[in-house]
Protein backbone atom coordinates (compact mmCIF):
# COMPACT_ATOMS: atom_id res chain seq x y z
CA UNK A 1 0.00 0.00 0.00
CA UNK A 2 1.58 3.31 -0.82
CA UNK A 3 1.85 6.17 1.89
CA UNK A 4 0.68 9.68 2.70
CA UNK A 5 3.85 11.93 3.42
CA UNK A 6 3.49 15.49 4.49
CA UNK A 7 5.63 17.64 3.70
CA UNK A 8 5.56 21.43 5.31
CA UNK A 9 8.30 24.30 6.05
CA UNK A 10 6.61 25.33 9.93
CA UNK A 11 8.18 28.09 12.13
CA UNK A 12 10.00 27.10 14.89
CA UNK A 13 6.76 27.54 17.10
CA UNK A 14 4.77 25.13 14.81
CA UNK A 15 2.79 27.41 12.64
CA UNK A 16 2.35 27.22 8.38
CA UNK A 17 1.60 30.87 8.19
CA UNK A 18 0.65 33.74 10.04
CA UNK A 19 -2.31 34.65 11.42
CA UNK A 20 -3.23 36.21 8.15
CA UNK A 21 -1.82 33.59 5.85
CA UNK A 22 1.80 35.49 5.71
CA UNK A 23 4.59 32.99 4.92
CA UNK A 24 7.15 35.88 4.61
CA UNK A 25 9.08 33.78 7.73
CA UNK A 26 9.71 30.78 5.23
CA UNK A 27 12.95 30.29 4.42
CA UNK A 28 13.69 30.36 0.60
CA UNK A 29 17.27 30.40 0.24
CA UNK A 30 17.57 26.64 0.50
CA UNK A 31 21.48 25.32 1.42
CA UNK A 32 22.41 22.42 -0.98
CA UNK A 33 21.75 20.05 1.32
CA UNK A 34 18.44 20.91 2.00
CA UNK A 35 17.74 21.19 -1.63
CA UNK A 36 18.92 17.39 -1.83
CA UNK A 37 17.01 16.38 0.65
CA UNK A 38 13.91 17.51 -0.20
CA UNK A 39 14.36 16.26 -3.59
CA UNK A 40 15.21 12.68 -2.49
CA UNK A 41 11.18 13.19 -0.68
CA UNK A 42 9.74 14.38 -3.78
CA UNK A 43 11.55 11.20 -6.01
CA UNK A 44 9.50 8.37 -3.88
CA UNK A 45 5.74 10.26 -4.57
CA UNK A 46 3.86 9.94 -7.97
CA UNK A 47 0.98 12.20 -6.97
CA UNK A 48 0.05 15.31 -4.94
CA UNK A 49 -2.58 16.36 -2.50
CA UNK A 50 -3.95 19.97 -1.88
CA UNK A 51 -6.58 21.15 -0.37
CA UNK A 52 -8.36 23.70 -2.84
CA UNK A 53 -7.10 26.93 -1.04
CA UNK A 54 -3.17 25.73 -1.54
CA UNK A 55 -3.80 24.42 -5.25
CA UNK A 56 -5.21 27.98 -6.46
CA UNK A 57 -2.05 29.06 -6.07
CA UNK A 58 0.16 26.30 -6.13
CA UNK A 59 -0.57 24.84 -9.24
CA UNK A 60 -0.53 28.40 -11.29
CA UNK A 61 2.91 29.02 -9.51
CA UNK A 62 4.65 25.78 -10.92
CA UNK A 63 2.49 26.46 -14.59
CA UNK A 64 4.39 29.67 -14.71
CA UNK A 65 7.72 27.49 -14.47
CA UNK A 66 9.12 30.45 -12.28
CA UNK A 67 12.65 31.24 -12.72
CA UNK A 68 14.01 30.98 -9.73
CA UNK A 69 12.67 27.22 -9.64
CA UNK A 70 15.02 24.27 -11.07
CA UNK A 71 14.16 22.68 -14.24
CA UNK A 72 13.61 19.51 -12.63
CA UNK A 73 11.15 20.96 -10.15
CA UNK A 74 9.38 22.57 -12.15
CA UNK A 75 8.81 19.58 -14.36
CA UNK A 76 7.84 17.38 -11.47
CA UNK A 77 5.25 19.84 -10.35
CA UNK A 78 3.69 20.39 -13.60
CA UNK A 79 3.83 16.22 -14.86
CA UNK A 80 2.92 15.05 -11.53
CA UNK A 81 -1.21 14.00 -10.89
CA UNK A 82 -2.63 15.84 -8.33
CA UNK A 83 -5.97 15.53 -6.01
CA UNK A 84 -7.42 18.68 -5.48
CA UNK A 85 -9.63 17.78 -2.10
CA UNK A 86 -12.63 20.06 -2.09
CA UNK A 87 -16.43 20.32 -1.46
CA UNK A 88 -16.55 23.20 -3.06
CA UNK A 89 -15.03 22.73 -6.39
CA UNK A 90 -17.02 19.98 -9.18
CA UNK A 91 -14.46 19.78 -11.67
CA UNK A 92 -10.93 20.91 -11.73
CA UNK A 93 -10.05 24.20 -13.73
CA UNK A 94 -6.19 22.41 -14.00
CA UNK A 95 -4.66 20.25 -15.97
CA UNK A 96 -3.33 16.92 -14.75
CA UNK A 97 -5.61 17.60 -11.72
CA UNK A 98 -8.64 16.09 -10.22
CA UNK A 99 -11.18 17.26 -7.53
CA UNK A 100 -12.32 15.13 -4.40
CA UNK A 101 -15.13 15.41 -2.31
CA UNK A 102 -16.74 14.02 0.25
CA UNK A 103 -15.64 11.60 2.89
CA UNK A 104 -11.90 12.49 2.96
CA UNK A 105 -10.76 8.91 4.85
CA UNK A 106 -12.22 7.17 1.91
CA UNK A 107 -10.94 9.43 -0.54
CA UNK A 108 -6.89 9.32 0.81
CA UNK A 109 -7.33 5.15 1.56
CA UNK A 110 -8.88 4.66 -2.49
CA UNK A 111 -5.96 6.32 -3.22
CA UNK A 112 -3.36 4.44 -0.87
CA UNK A 113 -4.91 1.50 -2.14
CA UNK A 114 -3.92 2.22 -6.18
CA UNK A 115 -1.02 1.26 -7.13
CA UNK A 116 2.08 3.68 -7.80
CA UNK A 117 4.46 5.27 -5.22
CA UNK A 118 3.59 6.98 -2.59
CA UNK A 119 1.88 10.14 -2.07
CA UNK A 120 2.53 13.55 -0.73
CA UNK A 121 0.95 15.87 0.71
CA UNK A 122 1.76 19.99 0.80
CA UNK A 123 -1.37 21.48 2.38
CA UNK A 124 -3.52 23.78 2.98
CA UNK A 125 -3.59 24.18 6.92
CA UNK A 126 -7.16 22.65 7.16
CA UNK A 127 -6.83 19.90 5.23
CA UNK A 128 -3.33 18.93 7.04
CA UNK A 129 -5.28 19.24 10.24
CA UNK A 130 -7.74 16.88 9.13
CA UNK A 131 -5.37 14.60 7.78
CA UNK A 132 -3.36 13.95 11.24
CA UNK A 133 -6.46 14.09 12.83
CA UNK A 134 -8.06 11.40 11.25
CA UNK A 135 -4.18 9.23 11.29
CA UNK A 136 -4.17 9.02 7.47
CA UNK A 137 -0.60 10.63 7.14
CA UNK A 138 2.03 8.10 7.46
CA UNK A 139 5.25 10.32 7.25
CA UNK A 140 5.32 13.80 8.57
CA UNK A 141 8.48 15.93 7.13
CA UNK A 142 8.32 19.17 9.27
CA UNK A 143 11.13 21.50 8.03
CA UNK A 144 11.36 23.77 10.82
CA UNK A 145 12.68 27.35 9.78
CA UNK A 146 14.52 29.24 12.51
CA UNK A 147 12.00 31.88 12.85
CA UNK A 148 9.26 32.24 15.00
CA UNK A 149 5.72 34.22 14.69
CA UNK A 150 4.14 33.60 17.79
CA UNK A 151 0.36 33.48 16.41
CA UNK A 152 -0.84 32.05 13.11
CA UNK A 153 -2.17 28.78 11.43
CA UNK A 154 -0.88 25.55 13.45
CA UNK A 155 0.55 22.74 11.80
CA UNK A 156 -1.67 20.53 14.82
CA UNK A 157 -4.90 21.29 16.39
CA UNK A 158 -4.97 19.04 20.13
CA UNK A 159 -2.70 16.30 20.98
CA UNK A 160 -0.76 13.90 18.54
CA UNK A 161 1.47 11.66 19.52
CA UNK A 162 4.78 11.43 16.89
CA UNK A 163 7.42 8.86 16.79
CA UNK A 164 10.75 10.72 15.47
CA UNK A 165 12.43 8.60 12.65
CA UNK A 166 14.89 11.35 12.82
CA UNK A 167 16.41 15.14 12.64
CA UNK A 168 18.44 16.66 10.52
CA UNK A 169 20.18 20.40 10.69
CA UNK A 170 20.80 21.81 7.54
CA UNK A 171 23.47 24.45 6.37
CA UNK A 172 20.37 27.27 6.18
CA UNK A 173 19.70 26.94 9.69
CA UNK A 174 16.25 24.47 8.43
CA UNK A 175 16.14 21.38 10.80
CA UNK A 176 13.51 18.35 9.40
CA UNK A 177 12.21 16.51 11.65
CA UNK A 178 10.63 13.46 10.57
CA UNK A 179 8.02 11.63 12.52
CA UNK A 180 5.10 8.67 12.12
CA UNK A 181 2.42 8.41 14.09
CA UNK A 182 3.04 6.99 17.45
CA UNK A 183 2.73 2.89 17.09
CA UNK A 184 -0.69 1.56 19.59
Amino acid sequence: MRKLELQVQTTIDGYMSGPNGEMDWMTFQWSDDLAARVTAITDEFDTIVLGRKLAEGFIPHWASKPEHEPQAAIDKMNNTPKVVISNSLTESPWENTVVAGGDLAETINNLKAQPGGNIIVYGGGTLVANLIAEGLIDDLHLFVSPTAIGAGLPVFRGTTRLDLVSATGFECGVTELHYRPKSA
